[in-house]
């Protein structure tokens, strides 16, 4: 079930909101919380309303859980510019377009009550074939390691003693 929530004429501009919503799409509800908590920008806290907006519309109108919902999307559009004009030399004015956003989030449930135990079963068997594999990949790895050092102790070897010093400048 998606669950959308709208946050409209925000007066900040909508690329430094992209920022922001760039850290929590994809995650979940208490994840999503705690990143806009630490996060040190002013449209963090808007974020954050919104989130929490979105999340009392998903228990009072479908009586979901918090801990069950995550950020399927997050959509920073455009709202209408403010003109204003910044006075120059010589009695020019510039102009001046104060940007607004139009913020719009969407929450989806983790676990789906239906159809929700096929995906939980394709998952688990992702996750035992992701592991034999890192398991083979572990031995590669290991296997290559040895032969790095046994190649590295043989160049050592060849190093003759008494070289000449050569001078190197260093960069600037």
């Amino acid at each position: 079930m998606m669950i959308s929530a709208k946050l409209k004429h925000l007066r900040i501009a909508p690329r430094k909101i992209r920022l922001i919503a760039d850290l929590i799409r994809g995650k979940s509800f208490e994840n999503a919380q705690i990143i806009l908590n630490f996060t040190n920008k002013k449209g963090a806290s808007n974020l954050l309303n919104l989130l929490n907006q979105a999340v009392a519309n998903a228990e009072n109108n479908f009586q979901l859980e918090k801990s069950n919902l995550w950020i399927s999307k997050i959509i920073v559009d455009e709202g209408p510019k403010l003109k204003r004009w910044l006075p120059r030399a010589r009695g020019k004015a510039d102009r001046l377009e104060k940007k607004t956003s139009h913020i719009t989030m969407v929450l989806d449930e983790i676990n789906k009550t239906k159809g929700g135990n096929m995906k939980e079963a394709t998952k688990k068997n992702i996750k035992e074939e992701g592991g034999k594999k890192a398991l083979s990949k572990k031995e590669n790895s290991s296997a290559k390691k040895s032969t790095k050092e046994s190649i590295f102790k043989v160049k050592r070897a060849d190093i003759k003693a008494g070289a000449k010093k050569v001078f190197r400048r260093k960069a600037f």
